[in-house]
């Protein structure tokens, strides 16, 4: 027994893993495209629904795309009913997704790895290698599946099970309960969801249970989105609750129906497609209920306390018992710099709704973030200086230099915010000037290749990961070819003779160049991780030496 429950634990261990391996593989590949995508087609509930479904599928996640719709209404990009149906259509997308792995493709698993690894191993851009990462995570899906099956195979004849399976259509609540519980704990619903189908599949549970267990598992998994975001911005909650009250709902609906209703005896294969389609039906449900998703809102809006803004970002993580512990201390500036993070992010993502709407509360917000982005600023600094006098490791010393240039980065980013970009949405308000329609969708295209940048550079600095850190560096570049491509559709405005164009174009190319400076300054926090792998070039100039011998010459 001991050894078929640690094959099974491995096995499990492997399928998260490699779940786990597909999302990161397309998060380092596409995310910020992924993102701008998600925002351009997210205005309109059904296709923010759409939207999910597909981002789900692509990310293997429906918590990925919770969070990074949860990002879009904290930041107000999308409105927190947009937002939640983009989480109920990504609901829907992990549910096909289940499917997708379960179909008879097992023959596959070795062409699936080699195709994989030979692309990861051989391919130069970073794009291609991502693409050989899927199909390694694909494949490893695959492995894992047969393994789960192969784990419990030998249960199949044991009569205590076998008893233990029948006791428990009695309580088909509690295994309710108890599912939600390890969707949760798994911190994936996609995984649970296929575990429960293998145990189907090799006739461990009979049919009641295995459905409870799958109806458990799909209120578990809105249960994660939840606990990650407990303690984010009151619009991100608003919409994970929302999730979690609809999600919550259906299924309480359909485990109360399943206890009235008579199961009929099923075969091991056909119970593990049954489950499939309940997971996919419970779910397709989910975006019927689009119209309504305004009143959802405003019930889970009585379920968060709203926040009180004068009291935010008050607490500061630099504690200076922590000075005789470098290890600890460097911990706590790092802690510091995330704040300093996050204030920026916010203060970047508002900042663009000055331009179609001027609004001085909105403003003394942005000004409000920026006196705590400079007193982190300040303070961290003192910090550190204090902690250099702690006899440091060459190390230590290092990350104290990295952690005051990504500090002073930061504190650019916020001042281009407040002094530039504030400045020039308050001049146009006064002249009653406003963008043309064209230029206010590239400033809002630009402005979201900016926030998803902003988001992969936070996420960088606070796992340190190598390809995300290239990801970022990638991306900058992106950005300066993006901006040099918008300046030139202005001109074509301008060249057309467009009025609105001509009264507005100092405006629009100031903020251009802005924008592209304060992503610049953010992705600063990639150099030094780059930097440590070895992967950054001393200079851009090509062949220097070579080139002064020339001249010399």
């Amino acid at each position: 027994m001991y050894v078929i429950l640690l094959n099974l634990a491995a096995s499990v261990a492997l399928l998260l893993w490699s779940i786990r391996m597909i999302r990161t593989g397309v998060e380092r590949a596409s995310l910020p495209r992924l993102r701008h995508a998600l925002t351009k087609i997210s205005h309109n509930s059904f296709y923010a629904a759409a939207g999910g479904t597909f981002g789900a599928l692509a990310m293997q996640s429906s918590t990925a795309v919770a969070l990074i719709a949860c990002g879009f209404a904290a930041s107000g990009m999308l409105t927190t009913a947009s937002s939640l149906a983009m989480v109920l259509g990504a609901d829907l997308g992990s549910a096909l997704a289940v499917w997708v792995f379960l179909l008879p493709v097992h023959a596959a698993i070795p062409v699936f790895t080699l195709i994989g690894v030979a692309i990861f191993l051989k391919a130069k851009r970073g794009n291609l290698k991502q693409l050989g990462r899927v199909l390694i995570g694909f494949a490893f899906v695959l492995m894992a599946i047969t393994m789960i099956r192969e784990s419990v195979a030998p249960l199949q004849a044991n009569a205590t099970i076998g008893n233990i399976s029948g006791y428990l259509v009695n309580d088909l609540f509690a295994i309710f309960l108890f599912a939600a519980a390890i969707a949760w704990l798994m911190h994936s619903s996609l995984a649970a969801v296929i575990t429960i189908a293998s145990f189907a599949a090799s006739d461990i549970l009979v049919p009641p249970v295995a459905l409870a267990m799958v109806i458990g598992a799909n209120l578990g998994g809105a249960m994660i989105a939840v606990g990650l975001l407990w303690t984010s911005h009151r619009s991100a909650r608003v919409v994970v609750i929302g999730n979690l009250i609809a999600r919550g709902v259906i299924t309480l609906l359909a485990i109360i129906l399943l206890n009235f209703v008579s199961v009929p005896n099923l075969s091991a294969v056909d119970l593990a497609q049954v489950c499939v389609l309940l997971h996919i039906g419970l779910n397709a449900t989910l975006p019927i209920t689009l119209p309504i998703t305004k009143h959802i809102i405003s019930l889970s809006e009585r379920f968060v306390p709203r926040e009180n803004s004068d009291h935010q970002n008050l607490v500061s993580f630099l504690d200076d018992k922590s000075l005789n512990r470098p290890n600890l201390a460097l911990a706590c500036a790092q802690r510091e710099l995330v704040v300093m993070f996050e204030n920026t992010h916010v203060m970047l993502s508002n900042v663009l709704k000055l331009f179609r709407d001027f609004d001085p509360d909105l403003v003394r917000q942005i000004e409000k973030h920026e006196s705590s982005i400079d007193k982190s600023h300040y303070e961290l600094k003192l910090f550190l200086a204090k902690l250099r006098r702690q006899g440091l490791t060459e190390s230590q010393n290092k990350k104290t230099l990295e952690m005051i240039s990504v500090a002073n980065c930061l504190e650019e980013a916020a001042d281009h915010v407040s002094s530039n970009l504030v400045m020039l949405s308050s001049k146009m308000a006064k002249s009653r000037r406003k963008f043309s329609d064209e230029g206010m969708r590239d400033l809002e295209q630009f402005h979201d290749q900016i926030m998803a940048n902003t988001q992969l550079s936070l996420a960088v600095m606070t796992t340190g990961d190598v390809e995300m850190a290239r990801l970022v560096l990638r991306e900058k570049d992106r950005v300066r070819a993006e901006e040099l491509r918008l300046q030139e559709r202005h001109l074509e405005r301008l060249q057309a003779g467009s009025h609105q164009s001509k009264e507005t174009s100092n405006s629009h190319q100031e903020i251009l160049r802005t924008m592209k400076h304060i992503n610049a300054a953010i992705s600063y926090v990639a150099y030094p991780i780059v930097n440590e792998a070895g992967d950054l070039l001393n200079s851009r100039l090509a062949a220097t030496e070579t080139r002064s011998s020339s001249v010399g010459m």
